[in-house]
């Protein structure tokens, strides 16, 4: 038996696997957007740790524009590398802390494809807890009210 790795071109893509994947994360994100335009997010607890992820986050991405991401802030090079030491030090805190997600760039609008990108579990979670924290996500609530 050999113990050479196996060549990437011997793996494909599972087409069935990849839209289940697909229906995971728009349901996800159904279920997020419902929620916050039903309650004031600011008293929204998207897991059992988030003051912590957003100490870490505020932290680690001091800098970063959560009112209008760009695609570069989660997946340039530089970023990546910096996401990557964020997210490894909740793995063991987090089920399922690299599951695909999907992610707004700009909070006040609703997930579309130019509003949309792919973000890890963890990435999600750190900015949309910050952005609930610092009212950001509040707008979908209350402007939904005023309708």
């Amino acid at each position: 038996m050999s113990s050479a790795a196996p060549d990437a071109s011997e793996f494909v893509n599972d087409s069935e696997l990849e839209q289940l994947w697909v229906t995971k994360a728009i349901d996800f994100a159904e279920v997020h957007y419902d929620l916050l335009q039903a309650i004031d997010s600011r008293h929204l607890k998207l897991t059992h740790i988030d003051d912590r992820i957003y100490e870490a986050f505020l932290t680690s991405f001091s800098d970063l524009n959560i009112a209008k991401l760009t695609e570069n802030d989660i997946k340039s090079a530089e970023a990546k590398v910096k996401w990557r030491s964020f997210c490894d030090q909740f793995k063991p805190l987090i089920e399922d802390f690299n599951f695909g997600t999907l992610l707004r760039l700009d909070p006040k609008g609703p997930y579309s494809e130019e509003n949309t990108t792919f973000s890890y579990k963890l990435q999600f979670l750190a900015i949309e807890i910050a952005r609930n924290k610092m009212g950001l996500n509040l707008f979908l609530h209350c402007g939904e009210k005023g309708k």
